[in-house]
């Protein structure tokens, strides 16, 4: 018996003196980062944060369709727009569509109703379509083509609201983006996008009379851009666009018919940073009233304009959904600064005036 208890004894105390050194040499591993997986190299990734958008954010934008006759302007809220389409509507005139991302804007409008060819730029940016009204065209178009819209006419949510201060009816019918976002979840449509973006934004700063150069004989380089302080866009024969470089802040100042357009929230000009151009659109009038048709699929040339000068570039639609491709004098896909951009959808009978 004695025995047996002298060996139990040996075989606890050998137990904890194992123990003992295990706890230890733990321990002592622990001490030395023995356990410690390796740290990953983080990879760094392009710029997320714009200054104008936020490529990490999944928001999916708003594309309101803005009234640009005389009677309408000011404007409000259109200089927070990321993206603005200026395309010809009945009567030689112009509508814009304004599209809004990852901002807040207490006052947008005046908004107006619905013309069917904006619905394929909607479409290329994946954006919830806001109007007031439709044509009969566009009506059944935004039916057929399944179009997630928020109409005036429905007012949902009391998403519209009407201000006479400024601008007498029709022209005087707003929404802001919180009212929007409140139709859009009334209206239960998908409020996230990823597929939204559908241009080329650079990390850095695009200097066209730089980077577009060409070699002659001799080796001397010589730029392909042009000089673009001053640029006029005709619609028809009695409304245009056009805009002045401000060398000093880099952007462009637009005007609607040769007057300062301003945007009613800041009482200020507005101000571009990138401008394109599409030409080679051809439109016709489809009924009595005067309302147009675009000839905007295929391809087409134009130009792309920013800090001072101009290129060629080319622009191509496979269907009113798909989005547009711009390329550059290369026939690479094209760069744009970081900024906002106004696109217009200038009539083939015209050319833009640049110098």
């Amino acid at each position: 018996m004695k025995r047996r208890r002298k060996r139990k004894k040996k075989i606890i105390f050998t137990i904890i003196i194992l123990l003992i050194i295990a706890g230890g040499a733990l321990f002592y591993g622990y001490r030395q980062g023995w356990f410690e997986k390796p740290i990953e190299k983080v990879k760094t990734t392009h710029k997320k944060h714009l200054n104008i958008i936020d490529l990490d954010s999944n928001e999916r934008p708003y594309a309101v369709m803005i009234d640009n006759v005389k009677e309408a302007r000011p404007q409000y809220g259109i200089q927070k727009a990321y993206m603005l389409y200026e395309i010809i509507v009945e009567g030689g005139l112009t509508r814009m569509m304004a599209v809004f991302k990852d901002v807040d804007v207490d006052k947008i409008g005046p908004v107006r109703s619905s013309r069917h060819y904006f619905l394929d730029y909607a479409m290329e940016n994946d954006a919830i379509y806001t109007h007031y009204g439709w044509s009969y065209i566009a009506e059944d178009d935004i039916k057929k083509l399944g179009i997630n819209n928020l109409n005036g006419l429905d007012n949902p949510a009391n998403m519209f609201f009407r201000d006479s201060t400024l601008h007498k009816a029709p022209h005087n019918a707003y929404t802001s983006t919180e009212n929007i976002k409140k139709a859009v979840a009334k209206k239960e449509y998908r409020d996230t996008s990823s597929d939204y973006l559908n241009l080329n934004y650079s990390e850095k700063n695009i200097n066209l009379n730089t980077k577009y150069t060409e070699e002659d004989e001799n080796g001397n380089k010589e730029s392909t851009a042009i000089a673009a302080t001053n640029i006029k866009i005709a619609y028809s024969k009695s409304v245009y666009s056009s805009y002045t470089y401000d060398s000093e802040n880099k952007v462009y100042l637009k005007f609607a018919n040769g007057k300062e357009h301003n945007d009613a929230s800041t009482n200020e000009q507005l101000k571009v940073k990138n401008i394109i151009i599409v030409n080679d659109v051809k439109n016709t009038s489809v009924d009595s009233y005067g309302r147009q048709d675009l000839n905007n699929t295929g391809t087409g040339s134009g130009y792309y304009i920013t800090n001072g000068y101009a290129i060629k570039i080319t622009w191509q639609k496979s269907s009113r959904s798909s989005k547009t491709v711009y390329k550059d004098e290369n026939g690479k896909k094209l760069q744009v600064n970081d900024g906002n951009t106004f696109i217009h959808i200038q009539p083939s009978e015209f050319s833009p005036e640049i110098s």
